[in-house]
């Protein structure tokens, strides 16, 4: 059967597996279906595929595959389960034993097909516990050049989110989150499988006995209803661009903040879900970041700190601004006056952020809206930024001092490997770099997100269970719309892909008993 990925795709009435959403776990699920022979449908929302996922870097946090293997690494499977001991706080030991599992059978299938190869890349997981793989564990898909896919891949993948945000076209040659995306979307593509955008999935519906069987959607030419006959796999993101469902939730920081794509992951489709009576598990929890405020409002991921310092709105430090982003964000997040915070910073990199910002903005942009502000000194910069001129050059003066001596008194910094993974420049300590080179430049930032963490309760094989915590047969979910294997933790670079990508693909196999 040949099928278009294109706004007007022509719908069956009836299709074996229907997933809801195409990020890295949904298209998971959409291309072992495929393989499988099963006849499957992609409805995405929006008119580009991808979601946060394209957005991404690509990393999957899948321990003990082949991938670390051939890198020589000290990695296993026994490894990452005495890591995810020591730091998930209420683990669900079914769920966890079933990631853990997973990971290497799922690599091993999607590694043979042509269309697919991953690699390691060096990058700190974010805990100092047992079971720690030096320089991490994480392995990302190769990257790939756009023409080596099928043309209807590129004519609607999401492109990086500078690019997406400027309204500006993808690049030719894909990595991360683009080559995870692309290669994933063309595996399913190939073994026949549908990809729809511009469906808004509104409702699920139940035959007489009880099994989901039935997604109702608006698409390009209206309202549509499609069955499918083995299983409904939900992966269609989490409620973080819903500034109405964060607040129900208590989900700190807000929608605008929120690294999804604009105008996604508002939670209908749990909500869709949770009508025909599946439990949820509405979390506050998130994976969460410090975020460059954009002129725009906008706030944009921010990670890699190389120098600089973060302070309140009374100009103090309030924690180590190297952690891993969302331990940060959590610190962001535990008190108000942290938020909007101020990253104070010299010109010692030009001007431009010590950080890794996607996308940073241009800084005569930032300048002229407030976002930045810069002076000659750092009274001076306290009072452009609003802040106690004589608490800021103090909280400055204080930092300077632990740059000397190597030893951050009040937050550790650089004392863990993550905390120099980044840094380059200072002595004795990499990441304590003095403040001392003017101008003087103060960025504001914000609590901002990769996804919520809320949503419908599953069980290890994937399968959506009611209020008395059974199956509710036919309905799978994976991904930012279920409640997170990982609770409130993070445990290394890629666990949302690669928890998503584990838990859709046992969904599948789920499907094909």
């Amino acid at each position: 059967m040949s099928e278009t990925a294109a706004a007007s795709t022509p719908l069956l009435p009836e299709y074996d597996v229907v997933v809801v959403g195409s990020g890295g776990g949904a298209l998971t699920g959409a291309a072992l279906a495929a393989k499988a022979g099963l006849r499957t449908l992609v409805l995405e929302r929006t008119p580009l595929i991808g979601g946060t996922s394209a957005y991404s870097g690509g990393a999957c946090w899948l321990p003990g595959t082949e991938v670390q293997q051939r890198a020589g690494l000290p990695d296993s499977t026994e490894g990452a389960r005495a890591y995810l001991a020591a730091v998930l706080e209420k683990p669900d030991q079914d769920r966890v034993e079933a990631l853990l599992t997973q990971a290497p059978r799922l690599v091993s299938a999607l590694e043979a097909d042509p269309l697919m190869e991953f690699e390691w890349i060096p990058f700190s997981e974010y805990y100092d516990a047992p079971g720690r793989v030096p320089m991490g564990r994480s392995i990302q898909p190769k990257a790939i050049r756009r023409d080596e896919l099928d043309p209807r891949v590129g004519a609607i993948l999401r492109p990086p989110v500078e690019r997406d945000r400027a309204g500006r076209p993808g690049r030719s040659t894909l990595s991360g989150g683009q080559a995870l995306i692309g290669r994933l979307a063309a595996m399913a593509l190939r073994d026949g499988g549908t990809i729809a955008v511009g469906h808004d999935v509104s409702g699920f519906g139940r035959d007489e006995s009880g099994r989901v069987t039935t997604v109702l959607s608006t698409g390009p030419d209206g309202p549509v209803e499609v069955r499918a006959t083995r299983g409904i796999l939900v992966a269609a993101g989490g409620f973080e661009g819903s500034a109405e469902r964060r607040s129900l939730h208590g989900t700190p920081g807000r929608a605008e903040w929120s690294m999804a794509p604009r105008g996604t992951n508002t939670g209908d489709v749990i909500d869709a879900a949770a009508a025909i009576g599946a439990a949820t598990d509405w979390s506050g929890e998130g994976w969460f970041c410090p975020g460059l405020l954009q002129p725009d409002g906008s706030g944009t991921f921010t990670l890699g700190f190389r120098s600089g310092l973060m302070v309140d709105q009374t100009g103090q430090r309030y924690g180590n601004e190297c952690l891993p982003y969302d331990r940060f964000g959590r610190v962001m997040a535990a008190a108000p006056e942290r938020t909007p915070s101020w990253f104070v910073f010299d010109s010692s990199e030009g001007g431009r952020l010590p950080a890794i910002a996607m996308p940073e903005g241009d800084p005569a942009e930032h300048l002229a809206a407030g976002t930045w502000v810069q002076a000659d000194t750092i009274e001076e910069l306290a009072v452009a930024a609003g802040l106690d001129p004589v608490v800021l050059t103090a909280t400055v003066e204080r930092f300077n001092g632990f740059a000397a001596t190597g030893v951050d008194e009040d937050f550790g910094r650089g004392t863990d490997e993550y905390d120099t993974f980044f840094a380059s420049a200072g002595s004795p300590n990499k990441a304590l770099v003095p403040v001392a080179q003017g101008p003087f430049h103060a960025a504001q930032f914000v609590l901002s997100d990769l996804g919520t963490k809320g949503g419908l309760v599953t069980d290890a094989s994937g399968r959506v269970l009611d209020e008395a915590g059974d199956p509710l047969p036919g309905l799978y979910a994976a991904s930012n719309s279920t409640a997170s294997v990982f609770g409130s933790a993070y445990p290394g670079p890629g666990a949302p892909l690669g928890a998503a990508m584990a838990f859709a693909s046992l969904a599948v196999e789920d499907m094909l008993r």
